[in-house]
């Protein structure tokens, strides 16, 4: 718009700066020179056109007014009263320092990235509703905002192991805030967290109060290991004395079992011939009266006696 009425009001001054002839008397009339001011035609002419460089959006203002349409990479024509203002609908990145508490009151400094764009359809939409200014003025408030509701619902123990699951639900959340604004969150990251020199001493203690603990439980199973170990090799050993044992007492009644059924009447006799003293009983008692003492064919269960 600016070029334009420079071009307008150029012309008509040299057009009639031009057109006066000095003499005795000044005149103005149309001559050769007034040909110049055709620099200011080319002003005008060049306003006419606009150039939008690769991913950017035109958007066109008629009198400050938006229009409800966009213009592409590349030169356009407009008319000389419309202006054009280039929104980057490039892929943008932002980092933020933010301190934020957590559920038990510890505060953490997180540094936060996102990369975001604009909606290149909705372009017009948000100049008209945001401006140009719209990451000062809609991106870092929402960032702020989803961060510190996100951390204020994780305990300090938790932001570190569940800092996967919190960078999901920031997203999440700033996705939607954003996207009332027809700005797209592409991605974001936490990249560092940095709590308190207390905190830090205090989760050090923790870790290693835990350590030591571990370290005694498997020291203590290790010996119930160990013990356990011990008994089952003591029940081995006693079962096996036991097995050998009754194996032994097996054996002596199996040989008694053989000794027993090899026994007859002559051997019963040849054997008390043989451990016999000298010394005769006059007779031996039984059932049937005296037996005399060398009948041992007939003896079955003698008994002395008198």
């Amino acid at each position: 718009m600016g070029l334009f009425v420079f071009g307008v009001i150029l012309t008509l001054v040299l057009f009639v700066a031009l057109g006066f002839k000095r003499g005795k008397v000044v005149q103005w009339k149309l001559n050769a020179k007034q040909l110049i001011s055709v620099v200011g035609v080319l002003l005008i002419a060049l306003s006419c056109y606009v150039s939008i460089p690769t991913g950017h959006t035109g958007v066109v203002t008629t009198f400050g007014k938006v229009e409800n349409y966009t213009l592409e990479a590349g030169i356009h024509f407009k008319m000389p009263w419309q202006a054009v203002v280039k929104m980057d609908n490039r892929v943008q990145k932002s980092t933020q320092e933010l301190s934020c508490f957590s559920s038990d009151i510890q505060e953490v400094m997180m540094t936060y990235t996102i990369n975001y764009q604009i909606s290149k359809q909705d372009a017009m939409t948000i100049y008209k509703t945001i401006g140009t200014e719209y990451f000062g003025t809609v991106i870092a408030p929402c960032i702020t905002e989803s961060v510190k509701i996100i951390t204020a619902q994780y305990n300090a123990d938790s932001l570190v192991s569940s800092r996967g699951e919190m960078a999901q639900d920031i997203e999440k959340v700033l996705s939607e805030k954003l996207r009332a604004y027809n700005i797209v969150l592409v991605s974001t990251s936490i990249e560092n967290m940095d709590f308190t020199d207390a905190f830090t001493d205090a989760v050090e203690a923790k870790q290693v109060a835990e350590q030591n603990k571990l370290r005694a439980e498997t020291e203590a199973a290790q010996k119930v290991a160990e013990a356990n170990a011990s008994a089952e090799i003591k029940k081995v050993e006693a079962d096996a004395d036991a097995y050998e044992l009754l194996t032994m007492a097996d054996a002596e009644a199996a040989a008694n079992l053989m000794v027993a059924q090899s026994l007859t009447q002559e051997l019963i006799a040849y054997t008390y011939a043989q451990l016999w003293n000298g010394e005769l009983p006059i007779y031996y008692s039984g059932e049937g009266g005296a037996i005399p003492m060398f009948d041992m064919g007939s003896l079955t269960d003698p008994t002395p006696g008198e």
